[in-house]
């Protein structure tokens, strides 16, 4: 029996949980693109039908609310009187766009309903403000949690300036992501990998440490899905050992984060396309969490880390980790390299203690999300 697809614009809209439901399904459309701004959806809603819909742009782009009721006149629909159901509070700024609001007002929209205010000091409420004051009836919060979870990145950046940082390591059910010789590919199954790169599209940018640049020369970009947008890639590299051949350079754009004064290796970099960030701490190594600060002033919403257990622990004790990717496959490689190195305890009470978020089965193996506050 052949499975009758029903078209967004056929669907019977009943209640505001719904209708937000499909916002937010529209936010997903901009997953991999609207960065540094949030991936916002939004829906027209006129006499219990959908009459035009719309997500964010990449920047520059329109915002989904300009989207949707363009989308809306291209089907033959006025938004006058319409309620407008957006995953974030409509903006009151001009940025690289003018304010949503305001062209909101001018439609003529009746009423308009928000997962959530937008924590962005330029915004934090005044939308809303400005749409009741235009006599617009206004509901907010309605679906709060996943809206939030759509865009974790972007409220952590306006409200803390730092990005969301997601630590992705896969390892054996014994905790091993490699041999002793270096042998890790492959560990996990083809689903398994084909679901980092979904994570890595995602993100803003992929860190790693020279330890895995040297290791396994990786190219860290996205290639099991598709995306216009490849994220940025940075190396954390202390001494500046990368050599200008790897292939993380390759085609430019790369940040290279060092406590390397070196004039020449700098130069050689630079002539690769690669921004050379000096930060050393008072150890000459990098400094770990004015890295996170320095990608949070450079706009990043969520960082996706896959590194050594070196780095990945050193991340880690510095408190830089938001929340732990892990893949585990179902086998065992007993005494191989572990997924984070941290020093050994003397007392249960040192643990570090993380809230499991989901744990999710892929392919044949077994996906964590675990956040540490």
């Amino acid at each position: 029996m052949t499975e009758t697809i029903v078209s967004l614009y056929d669907l019977a809209i009943t209640d505001d949980q719904q209708a937000m439901t499909l916002a937010l399904q529209q936010a997903e459309l901009g997953m991999f693109t609207t960065t540094p701004n949030p991936r916002v959806g939004c829906v027209l809603v006129k006499q219990g039908r959908i009459i035009g819909a719309g997500y964010t742009q990449p920047p520059g782009g329109n915002h989904a609310e300009i989207q949707a009721m363009q989308d809306a006149h291209a089907r033959g629909h006025d938004p006058r009187g319409a309620t407008a159901y957006v995953t974030l509070e409509p903006c009151s700024h001009f940025g690289r766009t003018p304010p949503c609001c305001d062209a909101l007002i001018k439609a003529g929209v009746a009423k308009v309903v928000t997962a959530m205010t937008d924590p962005n000091p330029l915004v934090a409420g005044q939308g809303l403000q400005k749409l009741q004051a235009a006599g617009i009836d206004v509901i907010a919060g309605i679906l709060q949690e996943p809206a939030h979870e759509m865009n974790i990145g972007f409220f952590k950046r306006m409200q803390h300036g730092l990005p969301w940082v997601r630590l992705k390591s896969a390892a054996s059910l014994d905790g091993k992501t490699a041999l002793h010789n270096g042998q890790s590919q492959w560990i996990t199954g083809p689903a398994a990998r084909d679901d980092g790169h979904w994570w890595r599209a995602r993100a803003c940018a992929v860190l790693t440490g020279i330890g895995t640049v040297k290791d396994d020369d990786p190219q860290l970009n996205v290639r099991a899905v598709d995306t216009v947008r490849q994220p940025r890639r940075i190396v954390v590299d202390s001494q500046l050992r990368i050599l200008p051949t790897a292939k993380i350079l390759a085609g430019g754009g790369t940040w290279v984060f060092t406590a390397s004064q070196d004039d020449n290796k700098i130069a050689a970099l630079q002539e690769r396309g690669a921004d050379v960030i000096v930060l050393p701490n008072v150890d000459n190594k990098v400094d770990l969490p004015a890295v996170i600060a320095e990608l949070g002033r450079r706009q990043l919403n969520e960082v996706h880390i896959e590194a050594g257990s070196k780095l990945s622990g050193a991340l880690i004790r510095a408190g830089c980790v938001d929340e732990l990717l892990l893949y585990l496959a179902p086998n065992l490689l007993g005494d191989g390299r572990g997924m984070f190195d941290l020093p050994a305890l003397t007392d249960l009470s040192g643990k570090y203690q993380l809230r499991l978020r989901e744990v999710k089965q892929i392919g044949e193996d077994l996906r964590i999300l675990a956040r540490f506050h």
